[in-house]
């Protein structure tokens, strides 16, 4: 079975644990179907579900275990920082949206699902940013 060429951005594993039951689903929905993400991503989900969201670190690791087991995960390297650089200069977006766009476009992916970054975005030639919970 082939990794659809969708990442996810942070925010899309948060709603994992949403009281938003319509989010939530939405978002289990297009994680059960495989894609891509970034260390810097689990980092991200760690840091708020532990901070905010007060959760243990055996429950941030109960959580994350199968979706580390559907996605496939990419490591950040010094190339994929000078192009996360370049892309949030390029597209006025933060370091870090920036180093997750760079780690989509790394990993071949043409779908970076995040509600944060602007629904329908194309950067480079090759990558579209999308909400999957904006209602059209």
């Amino acid at each position: 079975m082939s990794v659809p060429e969708h990442f996810f951005d942070t925010n899309i594993l948060l709603y994992l644990l949403s009281g938003d039951d319509a989010k939530a689903d939405a978002a289990e929905a297009l994680i059960a179907k495989g894609g891509h993400l970034s260390v810097q991503v689990l980092n991200e989900f760690a840091s708020v579900a532990t901070r905010k969201l007060e959760m243990t670190h055996a429950e941030v690791r109960d959580v994350l275990a199968p979706i580390r087991a559907i996605c496939q995960v990419h490591a950040l390297t010094e190339v994929t920082h000078e192009l996360g650089v370049q892309v949030a200069e390029r597209y006025r977006l933060s370091i870090y949206d920036g180093m997750i766009a760079a780690a989509a476009l790394d990993a071949g992916c043409t779908t970076l699902f995040s509600e944060d970054m602007q629904d329908g975005l194309l950067i480079e030639p090759s990558l579209r940013i999308r909400n999957p919970f904006r209602v059209t």
